[in-house]
């Protein structure tokens, strides 16, 4: 039976070509994290690799060059200008960060490498306000303040009481304006205060302590009050208040400047041009938990709010507070519910950024989540999912709602993760949100027709119905989706989920594949997709379907017919009964219709024909197999895949398939043909997830390997590319031919290297050959003497291409007279520095094209000459030995060939001078004798 049927001359083109157009690639999987103060630029730690992020885009901008270690700290310039990095090799390394946004290819090298920075790892870093220094703090107790631009200590501060947990710079003066402010009058000193595990903190003045040299300075103060490690300092913009928070689940709030402190003990004679701070707690604030993060917030004029603060700790929320009244203002992000004690240490806070520029606090989570809230009233503008590790499951959506500026169609994708939260982006800005509710992994989601509702299923034998949820009197960015039906009933965990596809926009009902081997019909038409809480589902039928777990579900476009996929190897159609009573009662009912037999592993995947009678299943043995919906028969068999099919779904009207398998490779079939059209590769482990948007024009594939895909269709793209490839390819070789009637072979030979047509050069040179044997005056290498002058002239680049073809004729009998001819005359024409220096050009040139890692660093041209002379010579000692086999050969076969020429001359002389002449002797002297005998008788 054929497949498409309807196929007329208005028949859909076939896509031939899809190209990467992005990426959800990890972001952030543990470490330090910083950004830029303008908040443009996000640096974050992939296991060993430090990466650069645009945070408006989400796009990848550079990564930069490290030394296979982990990264212990890290810290950004406040000008944005360096970044500083220590790793547990225990080495300081300066980058430049790029200041454009433009992705980079090659990794970024740093500017300077300090080898031992600390006798032991440092786990906090801060450059001061003016970007001139770096403190950093190490797990033996020792600080050590680095000039950023020369690369050498200027303090170092011992005497902590074990590892240093926090630093923070006291320099009001770079950053107050306001000249009239008391400190940048009477104090323009420079001051660093550390925290360590001895939970005391201690004040260095660094413009009048001690440096390097006096073999560390001791602290002006030292501040008791924490008993636990103090996790966060700040200080404030007009360098009055020290805000300091602990693991003891307090807030100090210390006056810098008090004159309460009896100066007695600062009587000694000192040298001292300012009096030494005093600094008394002032405040003492209970959080009730573990702060991790803490630093004062710039307020507003109008709000009059003195030592505003914010923390942030285990609860996983940041938390706005008034320092003189001790309490709470504001709560950005939401306490967990969830009893679960992991759930609660995933949720926790890391680290804390402040972005006064932007008003936005960032918060870091443990379970490497990055999430951006507004510093005025503590709504949620972003989040930045780190790492979303195995990829299970994806598909479109479209919840035109949320996001009034953005396409209506596919403008969000939700994928189900190794992960009891589910992962729904912004397609364009791939902005973020995390949706609670199941208990354990979520195994499988789909949408209705429409793409505004998400259902999802899990192992907590569940089944969520998810809607969109946005507040109708906020004006911000913040969306979200919220649970508003859950269907409760399975004995298993729930592996296929499938809505009805009904274009109505009201819900139907919905079909759940479980382990325990049944199929569940789900009542959906009670479900109110505007409420705030969840409608408890109503399950109308339950089918005992297969012999083992249930893979996949599908239901037919008109809602008649359903799907399923199993570990038994079958799948099997069933028909849908569907209908409203009288009084509004709902009925529903499944009756097996077919059975598809077949394959010989697992179904995996199965999807009804948009526009056919047909069905496609992938399977574990391999295939993709097609089949008949009226007598449930395999019309066609792909092969191609090297592993397990997991995803199969149609393209273009039914004339195209897309597969994803266990071999890591995505693959566009042609149904007519049965063949494999493309091949995407992109992944290294298994591709589970695969969505193909409504207008077909992209494909998301998600693998094990936590990358999700974007592939965009470019087939016309790629058809211009071809023609416009060949247009220009006829305009040269109809230069060539120009070039060869006027006899402008420098042209010709400059021409044909550059199209890459050895074919050409060998006809240029035969030709130039033969006009030397009609002219025998002429005396020339190669038979021209223009084509030896272009020999001598030839370009570095160009040399080394044509002596590679050469190289390539040489081995081949019929053309090596040609290949002796050329490089002759290359060898009398040119030294052998020309040649030397002509692959080193060459070598040049491609790290060049290809942007390589091994970056040209300033003053470093010497060196690079020098690698290039030696490249050089390596690729000309190749090349000779690549020539000198054949020549051999073609020099012994000449010998060979000389040789047989005597034989044959002495052959032909034997048969015309030897031979012949002495039978016509003989002849002459028998005929005499006749002749002569009678009368001598």
């Amino acid at each position: 039976m054929p497949v498409p049927t309807n196929t007329t001359n208005a028949r859909p083109k076939l896509k031939t070509a899809f190209k990467k157009a992005r990426t959800i690639a990890p972001l952030y999987t543990s470490g330090a994290v910083a950004i830029t103060s303008d908040g443009t630029k996000l640096v974050t730690c992939v296991a060993e690799d430090i990466l650069l992020t645009d945070v408006e885009s989400g796009v990848e901008i550079c990564r930069f060059l490290g030394d296979t270690q982990p990264i212990n700290s890290l810290c950004i310039t406040p000008s944005a200008s360096h970044l500083l990095v220590f790793t547990s090799s225990l080495s300081l390394r300066i980058y430049e960060l790029p200041k454009s946004n433009e992705p980079l290819k090659k990794r970024v090298a740093p500017i300077r490498v300090v080898g031992r920075a600390h006798e032991a790892p440092v786990h906090v870093c801060k450059a001061d306000p003016t970007s001139t220094y770096l403190a950093s703090g190490s797990a033996d107790g020792v600080v050590k303040v680095w000039d950023i631009a020369r690369g050498y200590v200027t303090h170092v501060f011992k005497g902590h009481g074990g590892v240093v947990s926090a630093l923070t710079f006291l320099y009001p003066a770079a950053l107050q304006d306001d000249v009239s402010s008391v400190v940048v009058q009477e104090n323009r000193t420079m001051h660093l205060i550390t925290a360590s595990v001895d939970t005391r903190i201690r004040v260095f003045n660094l413009t009048e302590g001690a440096s390097t040299s006096s073999g560390g300075g001791k602290p002006e103060a030292v501040l008791e009050g924490h008993v636990s490690v103090p996790r966060g300092l700040d200080v404030s913009d007009d360098g009055r208040w020290l805000v300091s928070g602990g693991r003891d689940s307090v807030v100090l709030i210390w006056d810098l400047l008090s004159k309460s402190a009896a100066p007695a003990t600062k009587a000694k004679k000192s040298n001292r041009k300012t009096a030494a701070l005093t600094p008394t707690l002032a405040k003492t604030v209970p959080v009730l938990e573990r702060v991790e993060a803490v630093g004062f917030l710039r307020t507003d004029a109008k709000q009059k709010l003195e030592l505003a603060f914010y923390t942030g700790g285990e609860k996983g929320v940041v938390k706005f507070w008034d320092g003189k009244k001790g309490q709470v203002t504001q709560v950005c992000g939401e306490e967990s519910t969830v009893a679960s004690e992991d759930m609660e240490e995933q949720r926790q806070i890391m680290d804390v950024l402040y972005l006064p520029s932007k008003s936005t606090i960032i918060s870091v989570h443990a379970d490497q989540n990055i999430i951006f809230h507004s510093a005025v009233d503590g709504s949620l503008s972003r989040q930045l999912i780190g790492y979303n590790d195995e990829i299970v499951d994806a598909t479109f959506l479209s919840p035109q709602k949320l996001s009034p500026d953005a396409p209506t169609n596919n403008s969000h994708i939700a994928f189900a993760t190794n992960s009891s939260l589910i992962r729904v982006y912004s397609t364009q800005t791939l902005d973020a949100r995390l949706l609670e509710g199941h208990s354990e992994i979520v195994l499988a989601l789909d949408h209705s027709p429409d793409g505004s509702v998400l259902v999802s299923g899990s192992k907590d034998k569940t089944a969520r119905v998810w809607a969109p949820a946005i507040d109708e009197d906020d004006s911000s960015s913040s969306w979200g989706y919220r649970c508003v039906g859950v269907c409760e009933g399975h004995a298993e965990s729930v592996g296929a989920i499938a809505m009805s596809r009904g274009e109505e926009k009201n819900l139907k009902f919905m079909f759940t594949g479980s382990q325990d081997r049944t199929i569940k019909m789900w009542d959906l038409s009670e479900v109110d997709t505007q409420s705030t809480t969840a409608t408890k589902c109503k399950s109308l039928t339950t089918h005992k379907a297969h012999d083992k777990d249930i893979n996949s579900l599908d239901v037919s476009p008109n809602d008649r017919y359903l799907v399923s996929g199993s570990q038994d190897r079958t799948a099997k159609v069933f028909e849908i009964q569907y209908s409203i009573g009288a009084g509004g009662a709902v009925r529903g009912e499944l009756k097996l219709v077919g059975t598809c037999k077949g394959h010989r592993r697992g179904v995996w995947s199965v999807r009804f024909g948009r526009a056919e009678r047909v069905l496609a299943t992938g399977s574990g043995d391999n295939t993709v197999k097609l089949w008949s919906l009226d007598d449930y028969s395999c019309l066609k068999t792909f092969e191609g895949h090297t592993n397990s099919v997991l995803r199969v779904d149609f393209l273009n009207a039914g004339l195209q398939l897309v597969s994803t398998g266990s071999d890591g490779l995505v693959k566009l079939w042609n149904v007519r043909e049965e063949e494999c059209m493309a091949t995407l590769d992109n992944h290294e482990d298994k591709v589970w997830a695969l969505a193909v948007s409504s207008d077909e024009s992209v494909i998301v594939s998600g693998a094990a390997d936590s990358v999700v895909t974007f592939w965009e269709d470019c087939t016309e793209e790629a058809e211009l590319e071809k023609e416009h490839k060949r247009t220009e390819m006829v305009l040269k070789d109809q230069d060539f031919m120009n070039y060869l009637s006027l006899q402008d072979y420098k042209r010709a030979i400059e021409l044909a290297l550059a199209m890459s047509q050895p074919g050409r050069l060998m006809s240029l040179f035969k030709e130039v050959a033969s006009q030397e044997e009609d002219n025998e005056s002429a005396v020339s290498l190669t038979g021209n003497a223009s084509v030896d002058e272009v020999l001598r002239t030839l370009g570095g680049s160009d040399l080394a291409k044509l002596l590679r073809f050469v190289r390539d004729w040489n081995t081949n009998a019929k053309t090596s007279p040609v290949a002796q001819r050329v490089l002759f005359a290359v060898v009398k024409l040119r030294s052998a520095e020309d040649i030397i220096q002509a692959f080193g050009e060459e070598k040049n040139e491609k790290v060049f094209a290809d942007g390589e890692e091994a970056g040209i660093a300033g003053g470093e041209s010497a060196e690079t000459e020098g690698v290039a002379a030696s490249s050089g010579r390596t690729a000309l000692k190749e090349l000779i030995e690549a020539l000198i086999p054949y020549s051999e050969r073609h020099h012994s076969r000449m010998e060979r060939l000389v040789q047989e020429s005597y034989v044959v001359d002495y052959i032909l002389g034997e048969m015309d001078d030897g031979m012949f002449d002495n039978d016509l002797q003989d002849d002459e002297e028998e005929d005499t004798m006749d002749v002569d005998f009678p009368i001598s008788v």
